[in-house]
């Protein structure tokens, strides 16, 4: 079992504390794992093991644990007088979990870490129950520097490496069969089945399924791209598929609740302000999206784009786009102590191409770091301020 430190130490950090534990993401991205790891440091850590309770409700073990009801009297039961570490894998199985989680928490001394796939567990009743008292912790599959870890590779021919990466996702069992194509494309078939019919089909009782595939295959499709609810509505009623702005809205939403979409929105640079028409999507895996369009190429450039959107979300980073007048910039990363704004570009040999790029970097006037980011192999280049980081060196520093 690899230890992804990063996401463990944040449990570590918060153990004991107050607060709940939820860990979100999508579907096979490591959660249940994570959990696996914690039970480990706990044990290695003196807590004894009929003080973890751990619970995974996609097994059957717990079927008769329908809802809150079941949930409190069968946690309450194996409560000593010692303090109690409770783990709940894919908690949103359990109907009204929120209510036996809060009132467990009330009653009795315990720490809770709970996990779920889709973003339901957060907009439920929980949030009022236990509103200021729960830490959300955001899991993503495997960056392209933990991928190099799971698959025990260095960095000699590291270009080929993250082409590996970029053709097969970084969801982590991938790693365990990736030379084998075949159940490669079984299993991220399978992954991408199941998000859409339990996270999205069956929670929210969607009729029009072929409706729901279509906006999902153009999303995929349409990385990295500006869109709109008209633009795709315009797009689907070209090929005879009725539907409406408000029926797409929906869907939208729904989609980014799974957490197999994620939505960057529009912000002017110029007066951070966010602005309400249109926006990109990105796919929270490149496998996930091969598979959806058959592992046909798209543009290259638009797959590197997904591939630093996660990254700069996995650093901690609100990530929007920029505009600023008629120049975009690819993304505009912000943390309590910075801004940083990326141009994301397969290449800058071309010397329209870098103009462009530098160019909407430079049309934003104020002092915060601007940088390129691109497959080409360069050595501290700057061009006014503006750095260029070679894409791959950037994801494994």
């Amino acid at each position: 079992m690899i230890i992804r430190e990063n996401y463990l130490k944040k449990l570590i950090d918060a153990k004991d504390t107050e607060f709940i534990k939820v860990v979100t993401g999508v579907r096979r991205s490591g959660k249940s794992m994570l959990l696996l790891m914690f039970k480990d440091y706990l044990i290695k850590n003196k807590v004894k093991e009929k003080n973890i309770i751990h619970i995974n409700f996609e097994s059957a073990r717990y079927d008769n644990i329908k809802d809150y009801h079941d949930l409190y009297e069968y946690i309450a039961n194996k409560i000593s007088n010692e303090k109690a570490y409770i783990l709940l894998d894919e908690v949103q199985n359990v109907e009204a979990w929120e209510k036996g989680v809060n009132s467990l928490n009330i009653d009795y001394n315990v720490d809770i870490y709970i996990t779920g796939s889709n973003a339901y567990l957060l907009s439920s009743e929980l949030s009022t129950l236990i509103s200021g008292r729960y830490i959300e912790i955001k899991m993503y599959p495997l960056s392209f520097k933990e991928y190099l870890v799971f698959n025990n590779y260095d960095n000699s021919n590291i270009e080929d490496k993250f082409y590996e990466y970029l053709k097969y996702g970084g969801l982590p069992a991938i790693t365990l069969i990736k030379d084998k194509p075949d159940l490669v494309m079984n299993y991220l078939n399978d992954i991408y089945s199941t998000i859409v019919k339990k996270d999205i089909i069956d929670r929210n009782n969607i009729k029009d399924v072929a409706l729901l595939e279509n906006i999902i295959k153009y999303l995929a499709n349409n990385i990295g791209s500006l869109v709109s609810t008209s633009k795709i509505s315009n797009y689907l009623n070209s090929n005879k598929i009725k539907t409406n702005h408000q029926t797409i809205d929906n869907y939208l939403n729904m989609l980014e609740k799974s957490y197999i979409m994620y939505k960057a929105d529009r912000t002017d640079v110029r007066n951070k302000t966010l602005l309400k028409t249109l926006g990109k999507y990105y796919i929270a895996d490149i496998g996930i999206r091969n598979i959806i369009l058959g592992f046909r190429n798209i543009e290259e450039g638009h797959l590197l784009e997904n591939i630093v959107y996660l990254e700069l979300l996995r650093r901690g980073y609100r990530v929007n786009i920029g505009k600023s007048a008629e120049y975009e910039v690819d993304f505009v990363a912000e943390n309590p102590n910075e801004i940083i704004y990326y141009q994301v570009a397969r290449t800058i040999a071309v010397n329209e191409v870098k103009e462009r790029e530098i160019r909407s970097l430079e049309n934003i006037k104020d002092n915060y770091e601007k940088i390129i980011l691109t497959m080409d192999r360069v050595i501290n280049k700057d061009f006014n301020g503006i750095k260029v980081i070679n894409l791959i060196d950037w994801l494994i520093k």
